[in-house]
Parts: C-alpha cells; sequence; structure tokens
C-alpha cells in the first residue's frame, strides 16, 4: 500500500527494499475554462549537482530530450491533451546508472505557452505525482497537490535525492513564475 504524503513529507526509496527501477507518474485534470486555447503540462527532470545546478543541457530531461545519456532517467515523452485516467507523463529512474555527480532530481510541470494562452495552475486540478516500482507496479508513495496556485505557470513537484547512497522522495509543491524558462535559470542552464 502506497504512503500518501503531505507537502515537505520526505521518504525513503531504496533503503532496505532493493528498488533499483522506479517510474514516477505525474497526472493532473484541468477545470472547465473558456479559454481559446487547450492545456497543454509538460514534466521535466532536471538532474543536479550538490550545488543544485545542472551540470549541462543533458541534465536536463523533458519532450525534446527524453533520456539522459546514462541511462538512468528517462522520459516517456509528451502527453498533450491529459486526458483519461491515471498518469498524463512518466519519468523512469534505474538508480544504479545514475551517476554519482548527480544528487538531486527536481520533477517539475510547465503550462506550455502559458503566457500566452493566459493560463496558470489555479485551472489545474486533482494533480498527482506518485512513485512506484517498474518490475512489480507496486506504488510505494503518492503526493495529491491540493493548494491553490492561482498566478504560478510552473511546479517543482518534488525532489528524488541521494543521502548516505540511498534515494529519498521529497513532497516540494512549490510554485514557479515564469514558466520553464525561470526554471532553467534557477537550475543553472541558459536557454
Amino acid at each position: 500500500m502506497a504512503i500518501s504524503l503531505v507537502k515537505g513529507q520526505k521518504i525513503d526509496l531504496t533503503k532496505g527494499n532493493n528498488l533499483n527501477k522506479a517510474v514516477i507518474g505525474l497526472g493532473w485534470d484541468t477545470n472547465k475554462y473558456d479559454g481559446a486555447s487547450d492545456f497543454d503540462l509538460d514534466a521535466s527532470a532536471f538532474l543536479l549537482d550538490a550545488n543544485g545546478k545542472a551540470q549541462n543541457d543533458y541534465d536536463f530531461l523533458f519532450y525534446n530530450n527524453l533520456a539522459h545519456p546514462s541511462g538512468g532517467v528517462t522520459h516517456t515523452g509528451d502527453n498533450r491533451t491529459g486526458e483519461g485516467e491515471g498518469d498524463d507523463e512518466q519519468i523512469k529512474l534505474e538508480f544504479s546508472k545514475i551517476p554519482a555527480s548527480i544528487n538531486t532530481i527536481a520533477i517539475t510541470v510547465t503550462i506550455h505557452d502559458a503566457i500566452a494562452r493566459a493560463q496558470n495552475f489555479g485551472q489545474v486540478s486533482n494533480a498527482f505525482v506518485r512513485v512506484f516500482n517498474e518490475e512489480t507496479n507496486e506504488e510505494i508513495v503518492r503526493y495529491d497537490l491540493t493548494e491553490e496556485y492561482s498566478i504560478e505557470t510552473a511546479m517543482v513537484v518534488c525532489e528524488i535525492y541521494r543521502h548516505n547512497n540511498e534515494w529519498k522522495f521529497n513532497a516540494i509543491g512549490s510554485g514557479f513564475q515564469g514558466g520553464l524558462d525561470a526554471l532553467c535559470k534557477n537550475y543553472g542552464l541558459d536557454v
């Protein structure tokens, strides 16, 4: 049975359970909306060093860069509508392949073209992130985002971080203004 977390809680993912392959599933719905454009939410992963920065463009996985050269982190691709039940986008982790230089993996979601389309996370509901064992499909942890994000166009949903050679999950749920550009700059990338 999965453990449900609230914002700010942390949990060990790998300690004592031989977890090597995990999937981070992200899902969301959009509220009734009478704007001219559809919503397109995009999950991304920033692979960060001990200083909280991405070392190069390969450490930023999104719909146009689906796999880290190490094979340790893979994005399964863009879902442009978010329709249907379950995960809308997934990011796969293989812990044994993640380079030692990577200390944290920040999982984010942004709204594509949010400013031009006048969209924000206040128009998104039922957002969640969950982690499950890829080999057994057992859900390990689930974090439902319950806050009202009325002006934010980007979100740091969670962090997967290394501590004493084990990997942990941190429920972040922090909104960001400025979309994907602001996130990239925050993590040390020029876009």
